[in-house]
């Protein structure tokens, strides 16, 4: 039987509480923590651990919040039971994380890096100016027409996350965003205005894309010992440099999530999403359902994904 691929979530899986009874039953994930506190040289563990959701949320922190507790489940799934994954794959700030776990980068150095990211995302774009929406029932094709009709002059909307399974998601300025989702009203597709605060994977985000590009001249990277298959187009990483690359061009760029776990599928048969919530698990029942994913939203998930992981 293959080994399960290690999956990680993106920002919007976080939640107040996430980590805590994993630290309570297992000392790798205590000590993970603490990695995390030592790093950023403040308490995430406690925002983490019991809030307040408004600070959680903040791009800034949601962002090193989620690496912190996905890593923790992955440290436990290795420690408790041998899982040296060969394969990885992560949605959007979740690819640090595979990252983190394949050896391409230092989780120190990963923690600190996200926190600007999720800073530099932040102050790209003025508040108010971008959005994103979902659209359930439309291919690539279809959003990227209405994109395309939407758009007037430098006001744009082009397509951020291709999740698979008809769902499309869309981000740009906010006037351009509402002509999309008044056009796809009479076009039987649904739009559902998502609740961020910044248009992320746009071409708005062309700011912070410089700034982490030049932040992670100064950070070590190395070739991931496993597959790690990026969001840029599905494929795998390769050397050293695509690591800097692809980090940054993501930043601008379409999550090709659906690429992925097609990817992800062709390699193994089954796969552990590692962190809070259960995004990528109902994700990828509908892009492949024959993948067989379990959740490790809490310590009976990750029990059970243990498990699973012996038999």
């Amino acid at each position: 039987m293959s080994t399960p691929a290690l999956l990680f979530p993106g920002q919007g899986s976080q939640r107040v509480g996430m980590g805590a009874d994993l630290c309570r039953e297992f000392a790798v994930a205590r000590e993970t923590f603490q990695e995390a506190d030592a790093a950023l040289g403040e308490k995430l563990s406690e925002l983490c651990f019991t809030g307040p959701e408004d600070r959680l949320t903040l791009t800034e922190n949601a962002q090193p919040a989620l690496l912190t507790t996905s890593l923790a489940v992955a440290r436990v799934l290795a420690a408790e039971g041998g899982l040296v994954p060969q394969i990885a794959a992560g949605h959007s700030l979740g690819e640090w994380t595979a990252l983190v776990v394949m050896a391409a980068l230092d989780f120190g150095d990963a923690v600190r890096a996200v926190r600007s990211r999720g800073r530099f995302m932040q102050e790209a774009v003025a508040p108010g100016v971008g959005a994103m929406s979902a659209l359930l029932g439309a291919d690539l094709a279809a959003a990227e027409a209405l994109c395309v009709e939407a758009s007037q002059g430098d006001e744009i909307v082009v397509a951020a996350n291709v999740n698979g399974a008809g769902q499309i998601v869309v981000s740009g300025h906010q006037a351009a965003l509402a002509r999309l989702e008044a056009l796809a009203s009479g076009r039987k597709v649904r739009a559902m205005r998502l609740k961020v605060s910044a248009p992320f994977h746009s071409p708005l985000m062309a700011p912070a894309r410089e700034r982490m590009a030049a932040l992670l001249r100064d950070v070590p990277v190395r070739a991931p010992r496993g597959v790690v298959l990026g969001n840029v187009d599905g494929e795998p990483y390769g050397d050293a440099d695509s690591v800097r690359e692809r980090l940054c061009a993501q930043i601008t760029g379409t999550v090709l999530w659906e690429a992925c776990a097609r990817g992800v599928a062709a390699r193994t048969d089954r796969g552990i999403e590692a962190g809070p919530g259960r995004v990528l698990c109902g994700l990828f029942r509908r892009i492949a359902p024959e993948f067989r994913c379990v959740a490790t939203d809490d310590v009976a998930g990750v029990r059970a994904a243990l498990e699973g992981a012996r038999a």
